[in-house]
C-alpha cells in the first residue's frame, strides 16, 4: 500500500493496522471512519511510530490512543 499518498482508504488501513498492533480492548469504539484525512500526517506520524517497534510500553500505548483519541473526528 502507498501511504506516501493521502486519502481515507489510507487512513483507514492505518487505523485498522494501530489497532491491531496495540490490542486495543476498546478497538470497536475506535472505527477508522472517524478519522479524517485532513489529519492525514499525524495519523501517519502514529503509525509509523506504532509500527516502528516490536514491543510497546505501557505508557506507549496509553500516549498513543490519546493521540489517536485527540485525531478522531469530533
Amino acid at each position: 500500500m502507498d501511504l506516501t499518498q493521502p486519502s481515507q482508504e489510507n487512513v483507514e488501513y492505518m487505523i485498522e493496522a494501530i489497532k491491531d498492533k496495540l490490542k486495543m480492548a476498546s478497538a470497536a469504539a475506535m472505527q477508522a471512519s472517524a478519522f479524517s484525512v485532513d489529519s492525514y500526517e499525524d495519523i501517519l506520524d502514529v503509525y509509523e511510530v506504532a509500527m516502528g517497534s516490536d514491543r510497546l510500553s505501557i505508557s506507549q500505548v496509553e500516549a498513543l490512543v490519546s493521540e489517536l483519541g485527540r485525531l478522531r473526528r469530533k
